[in-house]
């Protein structure tokens, strides 16, 4: 494709080339250029591209242009297509539950016979194929070619996780989101942001930019849902689990194996257990209906979904432990996963294992420290990804939230490892154990060096010991 075409509909400037240079492929990493790609020179959050313009060259890059980050948006849809277009693009963007949400998306689809896209933290898939990620809104130009992919592959919807960086950055410009989910907005990402009003700002402009034609549909629980909304031209769904809403769910047993829903008066029992799922599964149904599924379809599908990995994963082990390996991260969703282990089971002690990540916002550090002070009986403050922070000092911050009472049942150990093994090998008999914050991760970042660090394989090798 000409260099000409590929920018028309952008701000780009071009620095190197003509306008009919032929392009045949696009990269804002000098380090991926190959012979005949177009390298934009985009000032970017960490590093600005223009540093690295001798080096595209050198690799061989056929042209060099200066833009924003939306043009590097735009260009890609341009360069591959506009896929988007071309098959149902539903994007779900909250705090909590994304994940959750938008895998039990695919997974629902592709059991009423649809072949699907899913791009995830998790994991993205091009139809069956599973292809890792490291960010959960990848950037532009992956984005562009993973959808295109999708298309060629005959994949007829993309379930994607829509982040409030993503957005800030561009990264979801130019998309044709058929569907737009909003879940929950909680505390996070305040080291980006760096207040809550702009990380609403961010989430708000996911549904500023949907078309009269998409679907807005957004959780009316949610104090902020309505704000969401307030300027988008797509037609607004609610759901509730609470209150009114064009959907809505109740929650009428659950145990450690399930829940008993009624979801728009229809008894439905589902594999997940926990409020905050009854949410998640509540936007799935109403999503798909919004789609055009039809309803009864839709529920007998629904209870056949297993959660996503790592969230409310059950680990039974001896001495009638349950140990439970879960995302959780921000003060909110650790204190909905508490919530609900403590309503299955109240007889049985709680005890709660956590950490926060380094270079992350440090301001939720001590309300997570609060939350498990409130929730569990018993505490262990280890590492989560320290990344090049002091793993002490990230402690220091969460133990700061603590009072007397909270200290008084709070152990540090600062090797999650060791923290694990002393949780499981000193629980009592019948305790349940949550292992919160890393959840699918299977790795720890300390430094810059990403270490294997799974922690069902950790538990599993306890358990074995506990054993003996």
């Amino acid at each position: 494709m000409k260099l000409s075409e590929i920018i028309r509909d952008t701000d780009a400037t071009i620095l190197h080339g003509t306008p009919d240079t032929e392009i045949t492929n696009l990269c804002s990493d000098s380090r991926k250029v190959t012979p005949g790609s177009l390298f934009f020179a985009v000032k970017g959050y960490a590093s600005d591209g223009h540093a690295y313009i001798p080096q595209a060259l050198e690799k061989g890059a056929a042209a060099v242009v200066d833009g924003s980050r939306k043009a590097v948006a735009m260009a890609a849809d341009t360069f591959y297509g506009h896929p988007s277009g071309k098959l149902t693009l539903v994007g779900i963007t909250g705090t909590n539950g994304k994940t959750t949400t938008v895998t039990l998306l695919y997974n629902l689809f592709r059991n009423l016979g649809y072949s699907c896209g899913l791009l995830s933290t998790i994991a993205n898939y091009v139809g069956e194929e599973r292809l890792e990620t490291e960010n959960t809104t990848v950037d532009p130009i992956t984005l562009n070619s993973l959808l295109a992919r999708m298309v060629d592959k005959g994949c007829e919807y993309c379930f994607m996780e829509v982040s409030s960086i993503g957005v800030e950055q561009d990264r979801v410009s130019g998309l044709e989101f058929k569907l737009g989910i909003f879940s929950n907005l909680t505390h996070d990402h305040l080291d980006y942001h760096k207040t809550f009003a702009e990380y609403l700002r961010c989430k708000k402009l996911f549904f500023d930019m949907l078309p009269q034609s998409a679907i807005a549909l957004i959780n009316d629980d949610d104090r902020n849902g309505r704000v969401m909304v307030q300027n988008t031209k797509a037609q607004v769904v609610t759901y509730a689990v609470q209150g009114l809403a064009d959907h809505t769910a109740r929650i009428l047993e659950q145990n450690f194996d399930g829940m008993l829903l009624k979801i728009d008066g229809i008894d439905t029992w589902c594999r997940l257990i926990g409020r905050h799922n009854a949410y998640n599964l509540l936007a799935i149904y109403s999503a798909a209906v919004c789609l055009g599924a039809d309803p009864t379809e839709t529920l007998v599908a629904l209870s056949r979904l297993e959660s996503a990995p790592g969230r409310l994963e059950n680990l039974n082990g001896p001495k009638d432990l349950s140990v439970i390996v879960d995302y959780a991260h921000t003060p909110d969703a650790l204190e909905n996963v508490l919530t609900t282990l403590r309503d299955i089971a109240p007889e049985r002690t709680l005890i709660c294992l956590f950490g926060c990540g380094g270079d992350r916002d440090k301001t939720k550090r001590p309300e997570m420290a609060q939350v498990a002070q409130k929730k569990a009986d018993r505490i262990i403050i280890t590492s989560d990804n320290p990344r090049t922070e002091d793993p002490e000092a990230i402690i220091a911050d969460i133990r700061a939230g603590l009072d007397i009472s909270g200290r008084a049942k709070a152990l540090v150990i600062t090797d999650r490892r060791e923290a694990i093994r002393t949780a499981i090998l000193t629980a009592p008999e019948g305790a349940t154990i949550l292992l919160a914050g890393k959840g699918h991760e299977t790795y720890q970042i300390i430094g810059h060096t990403k270490n294997h660090f799974d922690e069902k394989e950790i538990v599993t090798e306890t358990f074995k010991l506990l054993a003996q």
